[in-house]
């Protein structure tokens, strides 16, 4: 049941402090418990690939990060360093005052620049960060997602002071249907919560507390 489980996981290391020695940890446990991806900063990209390559494990990223407030350009440019520097998973941020704003065709367009980019060679999931926005705002942020041909619609990123709930998963996959990914990232850090955001319709879960979570174990950190 825990390699299952493992294999909806991205083990996650986001923090601004992140050291050599804590990717190094993640990689090895990556590899150790067959999750689907480590997901780093841009910055250890290289490294994960070098150490993962011969693995079924990925190496994803994040594009715009944490705030989505970068140009478009320099998001298409962040994807496509990333694809070459080997991952093959990018998050990304949409512009989420463009989005509060009602300027829904600037937030697709961001976003199809960025799916643009990766096509054929990384899935694109994309963060639309739940804890910023109304009801209604996460469905209309959905609805773009789904039009631009993302692979996945993902919660949060963690550091906007709230993430992944039950009630915003059922409502992300109520509103993607049922063929597109749904991400629950933010605060996922035991089995209980894990599998709740599964059977809520999450097809992956982003979280450092992987090694917890399969364990049984209550982890404490939320990105």
């Amino acid at each position: 049941m825990s390699k299952d489980l493992a294999k909806y996981i991205d083990h996650t290391q986001l923090k601004p402090e992140t050291t050599k020695e804590k990717i190094e940890q993640i990689v090895a446990e990556a590899k150790e418990h067959g999750f689907a991806s480590v997901c780093v900063n841009p910055f250890w990209v290289p490294y994960c690939y070098s150490e993962l390559k011969d693995t079924e494990v990925k190496v994803c990223t994040v594009i715009g990060f944490p705030l989505g407030a970068t140009s478009t350009e320099t998001k298409k440019f962040e994807t496509k360093q990333a694809i070459q520097d080997g991952a093959t998973e990018v998050d990304m941020v949409i512009n989420i005052g463009a989005l509060k704003s009602d300027d829904d065709e600037t937030v697709k367009r961001d976003i199809e620049a960025v799916v643009e980019t990766a096509k054929g060679n990384a899935l694109t999931k994309v963060i639309i960060e739940t804890s910023l926005l109304s009801d209604d705002e996460k469905a209309r942020a959905c609805k773009l997602v789904k039009e631009t041909g993302a692979d996945f619609v993902k919660t949060s990123t963690g550091f906007s002071g709230g993430g992944a709930t039950i009630e915003d998963v059922k409502l992300m996959r109520q509103t993607v249907g049922d063929k597109m990914g749904v991400k629950a990232s933010g605060g996922v850090r035991d089995l209980e919560t894990t599998k709740a955001m599964i059977d809520a319709g999450a097809t992956r879960i982003g979280a450092s507390a992987g090694v917890d979570i399969i364990a049984g174990n209550k982890g404490q950190e939320d990105y």
